[in-house]
């Protein structure tokens, strides 16, 4: 579930609970204002907390997970975000035409796997090159080209190292694109699949709407 709406959940829950707390402590209980307040609010904290808990309990045995791993995946999924942060902020602060295509590419391709892998974080386990090895390179790569074409000054030595940078950054392009593939390769069985049923269906509708015609066929 999205945080911020398990956020707006909870404090739907919450709010309505501190206040009932509230008013049962003042009116019926006759306890003081100042201790009706407190009490009250303990209470919504600890309504928020106990439905933060179920909420983490539910997503994880969604996902098929153990709260240790879901800990570990949702470590390294804040690390790989202020990664992608640094990223894009070299990709959009370069100035060269020619890489243009390229750079969309990467943003294009680092966002979509972190957002799917946030999203269902079992496909982290099909993205750990992306998140321990490639996604590291390309950010590398990424702040030097930026660092060597914001030089005010080009010689033939930085002008050969952005053809290099470029040449491998296009070459790991290549690699991030085999990353997605990799974590939506589950996806794409189950579609195979379900075309294979559906095709099999339409054949089988077929056969007894025009038994004769297809025994002709045979």
């Amino acid at each position: 579930m999205n945080p911020f709406v398990a956020f707006i959940i909870r404090s739907f829950v919450a709010v309505p609970v501190t206040v009932i707390t509230w008013l049962v402590c003042y009116f019926p209980l006759d306890f003081t204002f100042g201790a009706s307040t407190i009490i009250a609010i303990l209470g919504g904290i600890l309504t928020h907390v106990i439905l933060s808990l179920f909420q983490n309990i539910g997503y994880v045995k969604k996902h098929q997970l153990t709260r240790k791993e879901y800990r570990y995946i949702k470590k390294n999924l804040k690390e790989a975000k202020l990664k992608i942060r640094r990223l894009n902020r070299s990709i959009f602060k370069i100035r060269d035409i020619y890489s243009v295509k390229q750079r969309i590419d990467i943003n294009r391709i680092t966002k979509k796997i972190h957002k799917m892998t946030t999203k269902e974080p079992s496909r982290f386990y099909k993205a750990e090159e992306f998140y321990f090895s490639h996604l590291d390179s390309i950010v590398e790569l990424t702040e030097k080209y930026h660092f060597l074409s914001a030089q005010p000054k080009q010689n033939q030595e930085i002008g050969q190292s952005l053809i290099e940078t470029r040449r491998t950054l296009n070459e790991l392009t290549k690699v991030l694109e085999e990353d997605l593939y990799r974590v939506i390769s589950d996806d794409i069985d189950t579609l195979n699949f379900e075309i294979d049923v559906a095709k099999h269906t339409i054949q089988k509708k077929k056969e007894l709407k025009f038994p004769e015609e297809n025994r002709w066929l045979k």
